[in-house]
């Protein structure tokens, strides 16, 4: 499909918001910041990978002057984050052109966690021409899907990330809540910060990773620990609801990967990434 699109919104200004405070970074020095990883951002057994990459991306910001836009982002999952200090490193490895290549590592405790190559530039310069043969998700409305803010309090209390999110789920791919997974290996819903932020690029680098993993939706529950994710933002989103949608095709010698849109209110397609990671635990 070959179509125009408006002109990209403006960036948003989130200033004071959770999640802007909890991805705040400060400057220690030359290519090095310290943020304190917050702890409503943990899932299963460590702090979610989405909110890490937004953490990193926020630091690798400053790095290349006159590029803020993260366009592809890869992570190494090293061992799992805990709330708490951190230390994000960053260097340039080239800068010129339209666009910049970055590097980033964030640790604790004096051990690497994660590991980061990330190209950057400026998404409000890019051409607004779209030809995609991609289909937007088909979603029930609002109203008929499931939110998450329903789940058991103890579900909660042992995964705060879940209140960090106006989320609601698709009901045809939701039957792993009460013990029939539709088999499909698909979790799809709106999405949106809690406090009603709204999205922009920063914050697609959290989204790519804020669903379950689609492998609740084999009968496969729990956390679901991410070795490798590479995330794409296409370009900045409109703002609104978002759509999200995560898939597995194979699950395989304990692992599986996940394939995630992310479509914007105007339904552009604005964000993609594809994770592997460990079956759950």
């Amino acid at each position: 499909m070959h179509r125009a699109v408006s002109p990209s919104p403006p960036r948003i200004n989130g200033m004071g918001t959770e999640f802007d405070r909890d991805i705040e970074v400060t400057a220690n020095g030359t290519g090095e910041h310290t943020v304190e990883l917050g702890e409503g951002w943990v899932v299963g057994g460590g702090v979610n990978g989405g909110y890490l990459l937004a953490v990193i991306g926020n630091a690798l910001r400053e790095a290349a002057p006159g590029k803020p836009d993260p366009i592809s982002v890869s992570a190494y999952y090293l061992s799992a984050s805990t709330p708490g200090p951190a230390t994000v490193r960053s260097r340039v490895i080239r800068d010129g052109g339209s666009v910049a290549t970055l590097a980033a590592d964030l640790s604790q405790d004096g051990a690497d966690r994660i590991t980061v190559l990330a190209t950057y530039g400026d998404l409000s310069g890019l051409p607004d021409d779209v030809r995609t043969s991609a289909v937007e998700p088909e979603l029930p409305p609002l109203e008929q899907c499931l939110p998450t803010s329903a789940a058991p309090e103890k579900l909660k209390k042992t995964a705060p990330l879940l209140s960090r999110f106006d989320l609601r789920l698709d009901p045809a791919y939701a039957g792993w809540a009460v013990g029939q997974p539709s088999g499909n290996g698909v979790v799809q819903g709106w999405i949106r910060l809690a406090d009603a932020r709204e999205p922009d690029a920063l914050s697609l680098l959290l989204m790519v990773d804020a669903l379950p993993p689609a492998t609740y939706d084999l009968g496969l529950p729990g956390w679901a620990p991410t070795l490798e994710l590479t995330a794409h933002v296409r370009a900045i989103p409109a703002p609104g609801w978002l759509k999200v949608r995560h898939a597995t095709r194979n699950v395989a010698g304990g692992m599986f990967e996940e394939d995630c849109e992310v479509w914007d209110s105007a339904g552009r397609l604005v964000a993609q990434s594809r994770q592997l990671a460990r079956a759950p635990r």
